[in-house]
């Protein structure tokens, strides 16, 4: 399975991280932005309730007795219906605390991690090109303690379909498997955006696909790496229709 932030600033001041000792400190939820992320919340779930769900699970992991914590993969332009496809399926199936889910440490992380906070995902704040080391560092820290981990591929900014290294390095850390996870809806709004990002309409048809897991071992060589991220790469093309 983010937040934002906004205000009467110049440009550069709006994407320089504050920083404290050294260490790039995430922006804070404003409180407008926490109502906001309320409201989504309860549309979310009540589309959500309205929508004619089919879950195709080739993973062979989620069905199994006692399911393990993973590392949840969907695209960024997925996320709209990412949580509810995680309580309302996996969660059921499997006896990890909870989840943890990679948010970006900018303004406009802020009303994302909001949203987070509703459906009781612990959020880490980070990206590519901000807190991206540190945000690992937490995220290791929760699947010590069991939890399932979330992350966008190809987000915060892109490109589109593009894995990127991050969930890679957070596998070969932690040793969690990665699930590839998309959806297919036959009503919906795209937004022009860089993503494309996908909005539910009421009473659609939703596949949710779970793929198989990909395992990135902790001594796997940066070839073999790149290797097992195209793998995901084309796992996670091969189950997404727009």
């Amino acid at each position: 399975m983010p937040d934002n932030k906004s205000h009467t600033q110049t440009p550069a001041a709006k994407t320089k991280p504050r920083k404290s000792g050294g260490v790039v400190v995430a922006h804070q939820v404003k409180w407008h932005q926490r109502a906001a992320a309320w409201l989504v919340f309860a549309v979310i779930r009540t589309v959500s309730a309205t929508l004619r769900y089919r879950r195709d699970d080739r993973s062979n992991f989620i069905q199994v007795a006692t399911p393990g914590p993973a590392i949840y993969c969907v695209w960024h332009n997925r996320l709209a219906l990412c949580l509810p496809a995680y309580w309302d399926y996996v969660k059921k199936r499997n006896q990890t605390p909870g989840m943890a889910a990679m948010v970006s440490a900018s303004r406009d992380g802020g009303f994302l991690t909001g949203i987070l906070e509703c459906f009781n995902v612990q959020p880490v704040r980070g990206s590519s090109s901000r807190r991206g080391p540190q945000a690992l560092l937490e995220l290791t820290t929760w699947a010590e303690r069991g939890y399932d981990l979330a992350i966008t591929p190809d987000g915060p900014r892109g490109p589109r379909y593009i894995v990127q290294e991050g969930v890679m390095s957070l596998a070969q850390l932690t040793g969690l498997p990665i699930v590839p996870v998309s959806y297919h809806l036959n009503w919906k709004i795209q937004v022009k955006s860089w993503d494309r990002f996908q909005i539910p309409l009421p009473f659609s048809r939703c596949e949710v696909i779970y793929e198989k897991p990909i395992f990135v071992p902790r001594t796997t060589t940066d070839a073999e790496r790149e290797q097992l991220r195209l793998q995901l790469e084309t796992k996670l093309r091969a189950i997404t229709r727009d």
